[in-house]
């Protein structure tokens, strides 16, 4: 999969975000509150609300807002339980499919992902049955025209920083980490102002699967459709080469 075309998807996807940011934001917040029941609020001592910070940030969250989420879990003795659930499945022509949720009604959320599998003519299968397809990754995505670094020493800055990889595409360039040197790598390029496209820690897919039958690709984008618009779904992965 090509760093264009992942560049490509990323602003189509914040397109279609940006008409309904109030929903994004929720499920960052939940994100958020999770994270500091879990680890505290205090991103400093706290990796993955740290990570979730930057992810957050990537989104165009205001960073008041992010703040008053922080405070509102820190402080909320009553909040809702949030349980992490992770779905794996297959889409057409044995696409892989990760969903990751957060929910409080997990019968609810079952029947859900289950059914944008089946309405998009896919399957759920069982844990594990996908992720070893996938490798979890720091990844950043650099636009070439808001970049005003020299492309040397824009990779030297995130090499540094503890990068494991720096590839240039045709209107981008890809950072990548391992999930431990995520935050260090994304602070680095933030103190030096360099503009984020997207910045989260995610699932790659080693091998990609490329469709061609249009029906296929309209059942995938079904499911996934389905799956994005539900409350309990935080990220869904997939090694669907588009």
């Amino acid at each position: 999969m090509s760093g264009h075309s992942k560049f490509a998807n990323i602003k189509h996807k914040k397109e279609r975000n940006d008409a309904k940011k109030g929903k994004v934001f929720t499920k960052l917040g939940r994100e958020i509150a999770v994270a500091v029941k879990e680890g505290g609020a205090d991103p400093e001592n706290n990796n993955k609300l740290r990570d979730i910070i930057a992810k957050a940030k990537s989104n165009n969250m205001p960073n008041d807002t992010i703040d008053r989420s922080i405070k509102k879990a820190a402080g909320d003795g009553n909040a809702v339980n949030y349980e992490s659930i992770t779905y794996e499945g297959y889409g057409p022509s044995g696409v892989a499919v990760i969903v990751d949720a957060l929910t409080d009604n997990k019968n609810r959320t079952a029947s859900n992902v289950r059914s944008a599998f089946t309405k998009g003519n896919g399957s759920i299968g069982t844990p594990g049955c996908v992720s070893f397809m996938f490798e979890k990754k720091g990844q950043i995505l650099i636009s070439k025209e808001d970049c005003e670094i020299e492309e040397d020493e824009l990779m030297m800055l995130a090499l540094d920083a503890g990068a494991e990889d720096f590839l240039s595409e045709e209107d981008s360039y890809e950072v990548l980490t391992d999930p431990e040197s995520f935050s260090d790598v994304h602070k680095a390029l933030e103190d030096a102002q360099v503009p984020m496209a997207n910045a989260e820690v995610t699932m790659l897919g080693n091998t990609m699967v490329e469709l061609t039958a249009e029906e296929d690709i309209k059942n995938l984008q079904k499911t996934l459709d389905l799956l994005e618009e539900d409350d309990d779904v935080q990220m869904v992965y997939t090694n669907w080469d588009e």
